[in-house]
Formats: C-alpha cells, sequence, structure tokens
C-alpha cells in the first residue's frame, strides 16, 4: 500500500504521472452578464463539466452548457487552463472556453446544481467562487470589451 495521492499513478517501477480528469468550462456573455451555478459545495461555477470519450473540448462545453444552462452556443475560444485542486486528495485539470450568446434562449439551470444566478461583471470578484474562475472571467471580460 502506498500514502500516494491518487491523481498520482505508477505507470513503470520508480516513474509517477499525474493524473487528472478533464473538465471544461464556458464563460457565457449573455446579453453582458454572466450565468453561473451553485454547486454542492455552495460555490459559484461555470458551467461545464467532463469530456466525454471521443469528444473535443469544444463539443464537449458547448453540450455541457445546453444540458446545464438550455442554451444552443457556438463559436467558443480558449481563455485559460488550470490545475484545480477540489480537495487535497482529488485535482482536476480544468480549460476554460468563452463565448458570447446573443440568442433568445430562455436559461434554464440542471437538477445537478442547487442554483442559477446572473451577474453583472463587476459583481463576479465578491462571489463565494474559486479564484481561477474569476480570472478566467475576468479575462474573458477584457477580451469581449476589447472586440467591440
Amino acid at each position: 500500500m502506498t500514502d500516494r495521492p491518487p491523481y498520482l499513478v505508477e505507470r513503470n517501477p520508480g516513474y509517477v504521472e499525474y493524473q487528472l480528469p478533464v473538465s471544461v468550462k464556458l464563460v457565457v456573455d449573455h446579453h453582458g452578464r454572466v450565468p453561473l451555478l451553485k454547486n454542492e459545495r455552495d460555490e459559484w461555477e461555470l458551467p461545464g463539466g467532463k469530456l466525454e470519450v471521443g469528444e473535443t473540448p469544444e463539443d464537449g462545453v458547448c453540450r455541457e452548457v445546453a444540458e446545464e444552462l438550455g442554451l444552443t452556443v457556438t463559436g467558443v475560444d480558449i481563455i485559460d487552463a488550470w490545475v484545480y485542486e477540489i480537495t487535497p486528495q482529488r485535482h482536476v485539470f480544468i480549460v476554460s472556453f468563452g463565448a458570447v450568446y446573443a440568442g433568445d434562449e430562455e436559461l434554464v439551470y440542471s437538477a445537478e446544481h442547487k442554483e442559477l444566478g446572473v451577474f453583472e461583471y463587476d459583481e463576479v470578484p465578491g462571489l463565494h467562487m474559486p479564484q481561477p474562475y474569476k480570472r478566467t472571467i475576468a479575462r474573458w471580460r477584457e477580451r469581449v470589451a476589447s472586440a467591440s
């Protein structure tokens, strides 16, 4: 038995590899505001989730947003990537994307989340959410503003 964390996997004797699940997240500029979802830890988070086998990150994040927010999104741009420590024993590699949504589909949220909130960009720094999410939202806001 080893004391090695579960995300460190021994591939060959003496060779340990960092193995993480991949999660894709999307900052949706929804008519100038950002929809966020409240998770089981009472944190606000971006919509998204794990990739399915054979799925591209872009297709995966669009699928997740359709499932979690009811929005049809296309044309996503990569923003950022980081390793998020959910707990000391549970890490995940996150890739964040951004998209501007100008459609008229109604926002909904799935049963996997506790609440849906739609926030002004200026409200995000004060929310209970992991700092990397705040950083990626700020980066997307800068890109949207510079494209206008």
